[in-house]
């Protein structure tokens, strides 16, 4: 999948152009959104997000700002503050489908087992990334100039997005014949192979007691030119697993 800095690397060619075009956007404004879409790190993001925030609180920019802000402090791996960030960026702008997607992953990937409040949690996320599915498919183009092929892959790249949510999500129930269809879903439907959602289908299968259909999909992941070394002790630990439960079938 295309990474979430490509998207906002695209923002900041929507709103250059949305600031020729409207009077309503001051360059005082202008210029406060460029510090914060160009902060060299997440702490100067978050500090100049918050900056705008006080300046310019009816800004029609705001929740793309408090999105920048979301994506900063998840980067930092400071999810309470992310959820927060993402859902004030929905509450300025109930469609941004970037917020509800950083929201709904974020629940999906880190409700437990035994949070007393999993079910909320987990309905929650479900109804982002199924709302977040919804605008995306009638999604204008931020900036005229963008390519129809870019556009549309950036689309398939978000709706897959919300499919490996709702598998994430699904999982977490120990409903895994829902998380295989989703995570399949999102494999098959996004513009490019994408090894993270791979794995998390092949751990669904062998949750459900597939193993052939997990080794053949991390056989493909491991066999991938230009796998995230990252990755590859999950995919290989991953393997193992279908290994000795395919053994144990035996």
């Amino acid at each position: 999948m295309t990474t979430r800095f490509l998207f906002l690397a695209g923002a900041l060619i929507a709103i250059a152009s949305l600031c020729s075009a409207q009077k309503k956007v001051s360059k005082k404004e202008y210029d406060a959104y460029m510090a914060v879409a160009k902060a060299a790190t997440p702490d100067e993001c978050i500090a100049a997000a918050d900056k705008f925030v006080e300046n310019f609180a009816d800004s029609s920019l705001k929740s793309q700002v408090l999105f920048f802000a979301a994506d900063a402090a998840e980067r930092k791996n400071d999810i309470p503050k992310a959820l927060t960030y993402a859902q004030t960026s929905l509450e300025a702008d109930a469609k941004n489908y970037e917020a509800m997607l950083l929201i709904s992953g974020e629940l999906a990937r880190t409700t437990k087992e035994h949070d007393l409040d999993m079910e909320e949690k987990l309905s929650k996320a479900d109804k982002l990334a199924k709302d977040a599915i919804e605008v995306i498919k009638n999604a204008p183009k931020p900036n005229a100039n963008t390519p129809d092929d870019q556009w549309e892959a950036h689309k398939k790249d978000r709706i897959a997005q919300a499919h490996t949510d709702l598998g994430m999500a699904a999982f977490d129930r120990k409903k895994y014949d829902v998380a295989i269809t989703e995570f399949k879903t999102a494999v098959d439907s996004g513009p490019t192979m994408d090894p993270t959602t791979m794995i998390r289908l092949a751990g669904a299968y062998d949750a459900a007691g597939k193993p052939d259909d997990a080794i053949a999909e991390l056989n493909t992941v491991l066999a991938m030119p230009n796998l995230n070394p990252q990755l590859k002790p999950y995919a290989e630990s991953e393997k193992k697993r279908a290994e000795a439960l395919k053994a144990s079938k035996q």
